[in-house]
């Protein structure tokens, strides 16, 4: 399924053609039909000749109905721009262009009505300028009269082939279903209808709902799309959701459903703005998806602006909208959503560097430059903001238990707790280390979890709950010898571990080792299988790339070992949590 809206000046005949398109009636509301003129949002239906179905979201053109006009085409990828042949290009034409190019809405389609009354070519060279100047692609025109039919099968093929230049979502994707209209049925309870933009939905289906006051949860109890009932639906496509648990009256336009806990609701957001108007008002209504909300703008470079909400929505990067003067001049801006949840502007200057940061900010979501501009960010954080998160992390990007951490951060983190410590020990001689609460909040960790992944990197110590630096080096007498020179060949090769033999006849006994373990020199695995400290990390650098999941053979031919050390060094990471067992011989690095 496609979904489309139309657009256009008023009484330029948009609620005519697509009841001529589709055979049906578009106007809801007995008050429409008898003034023939679009008040609210309609929603009618076509099969194209390639058989792909076509939803079409019929808004009005008067000034007056401009709000619900933007809650149509919010959420659609595409356009049917109506221009009447007699009157040609008109006030609300630009006012709706300029929505459709706000909303960066590159797919459309150019019909040229009422081509009985007038010759339909200066409309049509004048409304294809005017198209191509706000940056759609190049815009098929056809020059069509709904009344006696002539042109809508040119029409039909122009539609059926702008379908083919449309990239549909991926399924899989988070649901997100702006809301556009509510209503109750006796003896069925709450319905309501929105384009799905992302994801799928299906009858059984918990969501949580995102609208005024705290979020709740409902369940779906069926599903229809275009007038017939489905199992599970996917986007793009217009849908009606029957709901349980849910009071009437409960749900209005603007409102949203959502897949559970995997959104970030932005009340202050970062944007890029492209402005028709010299200046804004810094009261303004921003218009995404379905919903209006005000808010209160403040610029902070030209073309960058923070916006404060009224109230909380489900929005990420790349998101754009229409900023709207509620006074009544319409649409003055553009925006395209940079960051869902910027940082606070507490001090002088803040502002200045917070737009300099936004100007290499790109549009689309980025993994890099999210965690380059945090220092750090926790994947579930990542992906509740709409970041794609990949494996492995990009250039200058650690993957670190369930965090990213930039580089610099790391090593700033690693270099702040080594000297903590040191400075621990020599304040207090007699205790055995400073205790992790204080590591933690010394470094400001954002999660006690990394701690000890950090310990092991500034190579620190960590037992009952204090962290402390290596202990001296012990004495091992002759055996010193030998121990550096198995540190030198582990150096060359991580794991190419001594066999049990080698060790006793270097004069290495568990003392020895266990003496070596405990000053951070060395890591004793099962069956005597010695690693120097590094070669956890080392070898889950290389495991992170091997095809998930993995089996012990793979992983063994990866780092060029033997399986007497393979499979201790698994069960050793397993224990860490950075690797994880799918099934007797599978296992995949932990998430």
């Amino acid at each position: 399924m496609y979904v489309v809206a139309t657009a256009g000046h008023v009484d330029h005949g948009k609620s005519t053609l697509v009841r001529a398109l589709t055979g049906m009636e578009p106007d809801r509301w007995a008050v429409e039909r008898r003034r023939g003129m679009t008040i609210d949002l309609g929603f009618v239906w076509t099969t194209l000749p390639s058989g792909a179905e076509l939803a079409i979201v019929d808004v009005p053109g008067h000034r007056r109905f401009i709000g619900n006009m933007l809650s149509g085409i919010g959420p659609v990828p595409g356009v049917l721009f109506v221009v009447a042949a007699d009157e040609g290009w008109r006030e609300q034409s630009a006012e709706h262009l300029r929505a459709v190019q706000a909303l960066g809405v590159r797919h459309g389609v150019l019909a040229i009505t009422r081509a009985d009354r007038a010759d339909p070519g200066p409309a049509l060279l004048a409304a294809r300028a005017e198209l191509q100047r706000a940056g759609l692609e190049p815009v098929p025109a056809v020059a069509v009269c709904a009344v006696t039919g002539y042109g809508l099968a040119d029409l039909v093929t122009a539609l059926d082939a702008m379908t083919l230049r449309m990239t549909a979502p991926d399924p899989v994707q988070r649901v997100r279903l702006w809301i556009d209209r509510s209503f109750t049925i006796q003896g069925s309870g709450t319905v309501i209808t929105g384009t799905l933009s992302s994801g799928a939905v299906g009858t059984g289906d918990s969501l949580d709902v995102c609208g005024v006051g705290a979020l709740e949860s409902v369940t779906v109890r069926a599903v229809e799309a275009l007038g017939v009932a489905r199992d599970r639906v996917s986007a793009p496509a217009r849908i009606a959701l029957n709901l349980r648990r849910v009071a009437p009256g409960r749900l209005r336009r603007g409102d949203t459903l959502l897949t559970p806990q995997a959104w970030h609701l932005a009340d202050v957001v970062d944007v890029r703005s492209h402005a028709f108007e010299e200046r804004l008002p810094l009261r303004l209504t921003l218009h995404v998806g379905t919903a209006a909300v005000r808010v209160r703008a403040r610029p902070l470079a030209p073309g960058a602006l923070r916006l404060t909400l009224e109230r909380a929505l489900p929005l990420q990067p790349g998101d754009r909208a229409i900023l709207r003067d509620p006074g009544g001049r319409g649409v003055i801006a553009g925006v395209v959503i940079l960051d869902a949840d910027p940082p606070p502007l507490r001090r002088r200057g803040a502002a200045a560097l917070r737009a300099a940061q936004l100007a290499d900010t790109p549009e689309r979501p980025d993994l890099a430059s999210a965690v380059r501009r945090r220092g750090s960010l926790a994947v579930e954080a990542a992906q509740r903001l709409g970041i794609p998160t990949q494996k492995p992390p990009p250039e200058g990007v650690l993957r670190i238990g369930s965090w990213y951490v930039e580089e610099s951060t790391w090593r700033a983190w690693t270099a702040g707790l080594s000297a903590a410590v040191t400075a621990h020990r020599r304040a207090h001689p007699l205790q055995p280390g400073m205790p992790t609460a204080a590591a933690v909040a010394t470094v400001d960790l954002p999660d006690p979890a990394l701690l000890e992944a950090l310990v092991t990197e500034a190579g620190l110590m960590s037992s009952d709950g204090r962290v402390s630096e290596p202990a001296a080096a012990p004495d091992l007498g002759p055996a010193e010898a030998a121990l550096s020179a198995f540190e030198e060949t582990l150096a060359r090769h991580p794991f190419a571990a001594p066999e049990r033999g080698e060790l006793q006849a270097a004069g290495l006994t568990a003392r020895h080792l266990a003496a070596a373990a405990s000053a951070g020199r060395i890591i004793v695995l099962a069956d005597d299988v010695v690693l120097l400290p590094t070669a956890p990390a080392l070898a889950m650098g290389t495991l992170s790339v091997l095809p998930q999941p993995f089996t012990a053979s793979q992983a063994r031919q990866a780092l060029g070992t033997t399986r007497r050390v393979m499979i201790p060094l698994l069960e050793h990471l397993d224990r860490r949590g950075w690797t994880r067992r799918v099934d007797s011989g599978l296992r995949e690095v932990a998430d």
